[in-house]
């Protein structure tokens, strides 16, 4: 099952709005399909969607249009498809950025995602590095855990912004780690690194693909990867659970997303065109350069697992005091 562990399979069932199976059977509109991403071309979101689309549009016998609505960490985008007609015309890519994670954090976002979407497929996972400056004296996650714990609000670790997944991943670092880490939130990833390359900041979790060329290059240091297991792409760095911080998973994942109320045909359907896209060695391969490892599972399982993920960053907001307004 992956990333949709029978844990967050259990944690989430009880809560998923799904239309009574038996109801009549419909097919997508005879006419282009939009495919919905909430950040502008050639960022992570827009790729894959780009790589999917194709295969997708092909098993499905429609044109599939990537359209990117971008702003707002991708709340734009998903604030229209919430709205959307739940005909099959329009469906959205969304990572757990705009979906659980702005749910967790935001109490005033302009769609509800326990009940404005229908789950029908998670499309793959991206880790983060935990990636650290070349100077500091911590070759790994047990000895930045000591050197943190034995300098509390010393060390500092940027983030991409607040409220974002670079963000989330450093407060669940330091709240599983019990560790006093100080955040200094930055407009963006490119900044972040810069500076961390310089020695102006101490840590940074970054996206995979942007951040292992730099670790590549002896610019900067890697300690783990935020997924459960290790990613293709990187194969001899460890997962930060296993490296030191049991329990530990904080990576972006990706899904699509059809507006809530679409008829259980349509599910079926654009789930089943996604998940033959993704098994596809070519898809496969393109994930893989984008630092990306696909993902399966049923849109019951998918449901459950963005069920689960909600309430895990939720909890940690409370625990945190974290909030975006």
């Amino acid at each position: 099952m992956s990333l949709l562990t029978r844990r967050a399979l259990a944690a989430g069932l009880a809560a998923l709005p799904f239309a009574n199976i038996h109801a009549q059977e419909v097919d997508f509109p005879d006419r282009p399909l939009r495919f919905v991403v909430g950040f502008p071309p050639g960022g992570p979101n827009d790729l894959l969607a780009r790589v999917v689309a194709p295969g997708i549009g092909e098993r499905l016998k429609r044109s599939v249009v990537v359209e990117n609505r971008a702003g707002a960490n991708g709340e734009i985008a998903a604030a229209s498809v919430a709205k959307a007609p739940a005909d099959g015309s329009v469906f959205m890519l969304a990572s757990n950025g705009s979906t659980t994670v702005a749910a967790a954090l935001n109490r005033n976002l302009p769609y509800d995602a326990r009940t404005d979407f229908a789950a029908v497929a998670p499309v793959g996972i991206n880790p983060m590095l935990l990636v650290v400056r070349n100077d500091l004296p911590a070759r790994d996650v047990a000895e930045l855990l000591a050197l943190a714990r034995a300098q509390p609000g010393k060390l500092n670790g940027a983030s991409a912004g607040a409220g974002g997944a670079t963000h989330l991943a450093l407060e669940l670092f330091k709240a599983l780690g019990k560790v006093d880490i100080v955040h200094v939130p930055y407009k963006g990833g490119g900044p972040a690194m810069a500076d961390l390359m310089a020695g102006l900041v101490d840590v940074y979790f970054g996206g995979l693909s942007t951040a292992l060329p730099h670790v590549k290059a002896g610019k900067m240091r890697a300690l783990g990867q935020t997924s459960t297991t290790r990613s293709a792409a990187a194969p001899d760095i460890p997962t930060i659970a296993e490296a030191g911080l049991p329990g530990y998973e904080a990576a972006i994942s990706y899904g699509i997303f059809l507006p809530a109320g679409a008829a259980p045909s349509l599910v079926r359907r654009l789930h089943a065109a996604v998940d033959a896209t993704i098994r596809s060695p070519d898809v496969a391969r393109k994930f893989s350069e984008l630092g990306a490892d696909p993902q399966f599972g049923t849109p019951t399982e998918f449901a459950a697992y963005v069920a689960a993920d909600l309430e895990k960053w939720a909890a940690l907001a409370r625990q945190a005091g974290l909030k975006v307004e």
